[in-house]
């Protein structure tokens, strides 16, 4: 029995180089995981604030007929996405009782990891928001 543990001994010392050339295999495939789901999630949850943001100038819009209001309303209500005015528009300008106010959001994004290949026409993201006018 002795004879055994040594001989099972030997074997399993050999494995630690493997095990070390199979994870220098690996790492790279698991970090480039983890970025994809980090960028994928960020993505993710810039588009919801875009969303959000469109459909509170939307109503804003809709409530208070004004147009640089619901720009402001807009931009602040998405905080984490550095939005300017110029990235928001306001369809019609005036809100007559009945008809559909809309407000659409476009915001360019840059990509954070670096490891990820930048695409090619640069990553637009839109959130809409349509709300009735006088409602």
């Amino acid at each position: 029995m002795l004879w055994l543990r040594r001989k099972l001994r030997r074997l399993h010392s050999g494995e630690g180089g493997a095990a070390a050339v199979e994870f220098a295999l690996v790492l790279p495939i698991l970090i480039f995981l983890i970025f994809l789901i980090i960028e994928v999630g960020r993505l993710y949850n810039m588009q919801i604030s875009l969303t959000g943001a469109a459909r509170e100038g939307a109503r804003w819009m809709a409530i208070y007929d004004d147009e640089p209001g619901a720009k402001t309303a807009t931009i602040a209500a998405a905080p984490s996405v550095p939005l300017t005015e110029a990235e928001v528009t306001v369809t019609p300008t005036d809100c007559t009782a009945g008809s559909t106010v809309t407000i659409t959001v476009t915001y360019t994004v840059d990509l954070i990891s670096g490891y990820m290949p930048a695409p090619d026409p640069p990553l637009v993201l839109t959130g809409t928001g349509v709300m009735l006018c006088g409602g």
